[in-house]
């Protein structure tokens, strides 16, 4: 089993993994020893690649790493395909970042061993909506009858779509806050329309922050775009500051995936609600736990 997209995961595995990061979080064993983790990312990480990596020296394990792609065979013509087989003998689980969408799958397919998707293009990002989740869960003790607005490039932004999935399985009200240009993906739309759930669009800021439990933030994704002069345009479209979440909610929860370029003014930080640096930590707990249940 690999663990590639949230689209299609049980409602049961996915609280099986929100049980078992709550159990990781005073988790002082070594049940990974002799387990090696393969980290391969071939597009720039901070916090992905050293959560992934000290989640499994946490479990006992051991990590073996591409941090760099011109480091790589890649950069020689190797396949990713081959690169999967050599890798797949020698680790126990490997996480994968890539540029390319569905080079996760194609690694699952010739590994031999759990692949685990740490972020493919613009497509998914699993254990970052896990995390997404957990926090969720962890800050407001429930997911169901919450208001949540997700905001930013939501055109690109594969946290913003992987968390949706997962919001499938609750009682949620949607609310998608976003350029014209960077609305929320077609696909995921249709997702949503096809499990009968309502949603709502608007490039309104007050009209995205009304009523809103949760504030998930997403930066205007410049890797993403092919003119420059277009990101020049759409980044500065929404900059969220104190004074603003204030005026819709003091009390709102504000979830970000990091890094955050100025979409959330350094002003908000120090607001009870502000748990995007508190979602960084929940990530090694979240990725403990699915390696965990990968290599049970």
């Amino acid at each position: 089993m690999s663990l590639l997209s949230t689209k299609n995961l049980s409602k049961d595995y996915i609280e099986s993994v929100m049980e078992k990061a709550k159990e990781m979080e005073e988790y002082k064993g070594n049940a990974m020893k002799g387990k090696i983790l393969a980290t391969l990312f071939y597009e720039p990480s901070t916090r992905t690649r050293l959560s992934f990596e000290t989640a499994m020296l946490r479990l006992g394990g051991q990590v073996i790493s591409v941090a760099d792609s011109k480091s790589s065979s890649l950069m020689k013509g190797e396949s990713l395909e081959d690169t999967a087989k050599v890798v797949g003998k020698y680790a126990d689980v490997i996480a994968i970042r890539h540029p390319q969408a569905g080079t996760a799958k194609k690694m699952s397919e010739n590994a031999g061993v759990p692949v685990i998707n740490a972020g493919d293009g613009s497509a998914n990002h699993p254990t970052q909506a896990l995390l997404d989740l957990y926090t969720i869960i962890k800050e407001r003790g429930k997911v169901n009858r919450l208001s949540i607005t997700i905001s930013g490039d939501l055109k690109n932004s594969r946290t913003a779509s992987s968390l949706v999935y997962l919001l499938a399985n609750y009682d949620v009200r949607l609310k998608f806050l976003a350029p014209e240009k960077l609305k929320m993906k077609g696909e995921v739309k249709e997702f949503l329309k096809e499990k009968g759930m309502d949603f709502s669009e608007t490039s309104d800021v007050e009209e995205g922050l009304k009523n809103a439990d949760i504030l998930y933030a997403t930066r205007v994704q410049k890797e993403r775009f092919e003119n420059p002069a277009e990101y020049e345009l759409l980044k500065d479209s929404f900059v969220f500051n104190r004074a603003m979440i204030e005026k819709y909610n003091p009390n709102m929860l504000i979830l970000h995936a990091l890094p955050r370029v100025n979409e959330i003014a350094t002003d908000v930080d120090n607001l009870p609600g502000a748990a995007y640096f508190r979602q960084v930590e929940n990530g090694v707990y979240v990725r403990m736990a699915v390696i965990s249940l990968l290599l049970a």
